[in-house]
């Protein structure tokens, strides 16, 4: 499985960006794709995931700024960021969890966010 993303970039407190991320390969169901990210000096965090039974789960720093989205004929998920914080400033990861036997996780590269204040 590779995961290929984009959608990072500088962007003042406030405003808005939107990371999308495509899988490809050997992508079974059930899955869950999404984001995590990392700021530094900080350990990776969870930001939110969309299951592949359409469920989403989001972590509390985050709800009711950031929307997932995804597209599974597209196998992409976006992340649509919006009210943009100094402090989500970090490293997004895409992230593929499948939940076959064995599991298996996947990562993408990361895709920088700055948020200036």
């Amino acid at each position: 499985v590779q995961l290929q993303a984009s959608g990072g970039g500088l962007v003042q407190a406030g405003g808005s960006l939107r990371l999308s991320c495509t899988a490809s390969g050997s992508i079974f169901s059930p899955n869950a794709m999404g984001w995590y990210r990392q700021a530094p000096g900080k350990q990776r965090e969870l930001v939110a995931i969309a299951n592949s039974g359409g469920t989403t789960n989001y972590a509390d720093h985050v709800k009711g700024r950031f929307t997932i989205v995804r597209d599974g004929a597209k196998n992409t998920v976006y992340l649509q960021m919006n009210s943009l914080k100094p402090e989500d400033t970090a490293v997004y990861y895409c992230n593929l969890y499948r939940r076959t036997s064995p599991a298996m996780d996947y990562w993408g590269e990361g895709t920088l966010v700055t948020v200036s204040s």
